[in-house]
């Protein structure tokens, strides 16, 4: 099998040195990997090619192919919802971008310009948002803008790996000092590209509504009219100044490329990555799914679609915070051990040293997935149990959100308020915890369900409800209490684990 502009490959390469002599040092790799990635520069300037006359070859400025968003909004730069502007900068936006990832891809012919490398990937990035930031008229647009841009930075920093990364990456074995198995193995990482997939997709479908491509979303439960086009149109939909579900496609767009980024070891050797990661995974993540619970609250109505994005972030944060804090660990330890002459800011940006990691013998090899997918699933869950009780207490969480409609309480009065906010609150603690280096996250369940057992008696509810939830409280505070099964190990992290 060959590669487009591939001469030779690199174990013939490497052989043909060896014969001569030469040792396969960091700029004879260096020199081969740009030989047998020759086909990337060139692909670049053709999608530049591509994005230059896309807007005329798809009628960007035909007025006749534009939609107007959803709900009436006009975009963040015009109160208007029809207006040309928004198909002019898109036009732009293309032709510029084009252009840049014409010459950068040209830059790239020649090794030793990882510059041009980043840069083009910092444009196939603005694709990405591009469409969003302008509220792009056409669907076609969006689609074409976003597609290409995704493709650019797969071709820059994941298939042929981190510019210059190999001049500077330590080699070394990939499991952390202490911990009983790799929170980075590709195995680690298939859920979450998995489950980044499934939320673009998602996202995508809601955004689609938002700026005006379809004109409804499905919603077997709660109904389109009665459910998810108020929650999409609403006042805090609004607020916010592109569409929230675009802003959504392209958080989870970056989560699905950012599985791929880095080898085995990339806790060590990409501290960066793993932290923008974390924090597109965890603090953002949470700060979606709070949005989406805050729904029944503020806009007192429920979305289906809406809920199964929250319901495919949520498991994200639990099974991603493990290499967060292997992450966390590593910069630690290098700094005392002087890695990168103690430069913290060398260490987060070029890693440290492997010293005292371990050879990764337990993880299965991703190839076995099609053979052993069982083995597989397996381990790509490693460090994520489900203890009885917290899974009750999820199972409970989900009572208390049920529980204004089963008692038919209104669903605007301040009792359903009360179950709503902090049902949700409990599903997400619960599952949260069942990540074993968080598992001391589960007390805040305590306190929630202690203060919902409070609450409810201090709102106007009717006293069967206020008896039932007063109930699922104290249950949800009871179970938090057990610690629950506890199967790796963490290094000094475990006595965290409580």
């Amino acid at each position: 099998m060959s590669r487009p502009m591939g001469l030779r490959s690199v174990a013939d390469e490497l052989t043909e040195a060896a014969e001569e002599g030469e040792m396969a040092d960091r700029e004879t790799v260096a020199r081969i990997h740009h030989r047998q990635n020759l086909w990337i520069p060139w692909t670049i300037v053709l999608l530049g090619f591509w994005v230059v006359t896309a807007p005329f070859t798809f009628g960007y400025l035909d007025e006749g192919n534009w939609v107007d968003p959803s709900g009436g909004r006009g975009a963040w730069f015009s109160d208007l919802p029809h207006t040309e502007l928004r198909a002019q900068l898109m036009t732009w936006s293309d032709v510029v971008s084009g252009v840049l990832l014409i010459v950068l891809g040209w830059r790239m012919l020649r090794r030793g310009r990882p510059v041009a490398w980043w840069a083009a990937c910092f444009v196939g990035i603005w694709l990405v948002f591009a469409p969003v930031v302008f509220w792009s008229p056409t669907a076609t647009g969006f689609y074409n803008a976003s597609t290409v841009g995704l493709l650019v930075i797969a071709l820059t920093i994941l298939i042929p790996g981190m510019p210059a990364m190999a001049r500077y990456m330590q080699m070394g074995p990939a499991t952390p000092p202490g911990w009983s198995y790799n929170p980075s193995s590709w195995a680690q990482r298939s859920i979450l590209i998995a489950l980044g997939f499934v939320g673009l997709l998602v996202s995508r479908y809601l955004a689609a509504f938002q700026l005006g491509y379809i004109d409804s979303v499905w919603d077997p439960f709660f109904g389109f009219a009665t459910g998810t086009e108020p929650i999409l149109n609403s006042e805090m939909s609004h607020t916010w100044p592109v569409s929230d579900a675009a802003l959504g496609t392209v958080a989870y767009s970056f989560e699905f490329l950012m599985g791929f980024m880095g080898g085995r070891s990339r806790w060590r050797t990409m501290p960066w990555m793993v932290t923008i990661f974390g924090i597109l995974v965890i603090p953002l993540g949470l700060a979606h799914i709070a949005l989406v619970m805050s729904q029944p609250v503020v806009v007192h109505e429920w979305c289906t679609m809406c809920l199964v994005a929250a319901a495919v972030m949520l498991p994200m944060i639990p099974l991603e915070v493990d290499e967060v804090v292997a992450m966390f660990q590593h910069v630690r330890d290098s700094k005392r051990r002087g890695d990168r002459d103690g430069s913290l800011w060398g260490i987060f940006w070029k890693g440290g040293s492997g010293e005292d990691s371990t050879p990764d013998e337990r993880t299965p090899d991703i190839g076995e997935l099609p053979e052993r997918p069982g083995l597989v699933a397996w381990a790509s869950v490693w460090g994520f149990t489900t203890p009885a009780t917290l899974v009750a207490s999820a199972v409970l969480g989900l009572a208390l959100l049920a529980a204004p409609s089963l008692f038919d309480v209104a669903i605007t009065s301040g009792a359903a308020d009360v179950a709503h906010l902090v049902g949700a609150a409990v599903v997400v603690v619960a599952v949260v915890a069942m990540g074993e280096v968080v598992r001391a996250l589960r007390w805040l369940d305590v306190v929630l369900g202690v203060g919902v057992a409070v609450a409810v008696w201090l709102v106007d509810a009717p006293a069967s409800y206020a008896v039932s939830v007063t109930v699922v409280g104290a249950l949800v505070a009871v179970l938090a209490v057990p610690k629950g099964r506890i199967t790796e190990r963490y290094a000094d992290w475990d006595r965290f684990v409580r």
